[in-house]
């Protein structure tokens, strides 16, 4: 039979000393809760203040613009801008050319990323040590080196002014193989082992049990490669002369001229080039965070 010792007024004492320790300890909590939510807040509209500004710029006339001081919110709206960056450029055809470029590349990049990753973490080869240390450097070389050999090479094969142009030497990249190898790596063996005692090809393997298990992986990439090459301007304004094969940026570029710069025409664009981007990172923003935590990148 047990015995069941009665509270002392000692034990009583402590207990009583203990609760308004916890009680502080609460409040501390809270209010340390709140401060940091305060401040992430503040960070987080600072961080958002450029953006905020573009969107209200593009609505306003021209006279607000340029006003001093300058206000954020805009004395009187207008869409005029939106009509003006419409007509003075080949907009739409230019948001076609940066849909197939950005696109193009995305799609082909995730093919042949995906490919070379696979056989580097999966595949035991010669020399797989030194070609993943090649990666990494090719991953810390500027793309300005290369710049000038590349724009000779293609202009020798007749591929400047034209979209293939664009997109071939971006159809794979670096920093996808090394994302996706680290991804890759991570991805338990039992499943292909499996398929291999079953008498499944190294292609089968990849394309039915790696791809489908890299989802995540995949569409964090294409976020990156997406809006890498939506928002590049160098590259497209080097290999393209006409606006008719340019992108939206290298089109709204025309816009900033040596003395004169048309704020609101620029605003108003770039809002319409950022929308897509923003459309892309909603429909895989679970995906994305995924994707990041598995592949260990911080």
């Amino acid at each position: 039979m047990a015995v069941t010792a009665l509270p002392t007024v000692e034990d009583d004492r402590a207990a009583a000393a203990r609760r308004p320790a916890r009680g502080r300890a609460a409040r501390l909590q809270r209010t340390t809760s709140w401060l940091l939510a305060i401040v992430s807040t503040i960070i987080g509209l600072l961080m958002l203040l450029p953006i905020i500004w573009m969107v209200f710029t593009a609505f306003k006339p021209e006279a607000d613009i340029v006003s001093y001081p300058p206000t954020l919110w805009p004395r009187e709206l207008t869409l005029d801008h939106f009509i003006d960056v419409w007509n003075r450029i080949p907009f739409a055809r230019l948001y076609v050319n940066t849909i197939i470029f950005a696109g193009g590349v995305t799609l082909i990049s995730l093919l042949f990323d995906s490919m070379a990753a696979y056989a580097l973490a999966r595949i035991p080869f010669r020399g797989r040590g030194v070609v993943f240390v090649g990666i990494l450097l090719l991953l810390m070389l500027p793309f300005q080196v290369t710049l000038i050999p590349l724009y000779d090479m293609l202009n020798g094969m007749g591929l400047t002014n034209t979209l293939p142009g664009l997109i071939i030497p971006r159809m794979t990249n670096a920093f996808g193989i090394f994302f996706l190898t680290q991804f890759f790596l991570s991805l338990p063996k039992d499943l292909e082992e499996a398929a291999r005692v079953d008498g499944a090809s190294e292609w089968r393997i990849y394309s039915g049990i790696i791809m489908p298990l890299a989802k995540p992986a995949l569409l964090t990439l294409g976020l990156f490669h997406f809006q890498y090459n939506w928002n590049d301007l160098l590259w497209p304004l080097v290999m393209s002369s006409e606006v008719q094969t340019s992108t939206l940026p290298a089109g709204l570029a025309l816009f900033m001229g040596q003395h004169v710069v048309e704020y609101g025409l620029l605003m108003a664009g770039s809002l319409l080039a950022l929308l897509p981007v923003i459309v892309f990172f909603l429909l895989i923003q679970k995906s994305f965070v995924a994707g990041i935590a598995t592949t260990g990148l911080k």
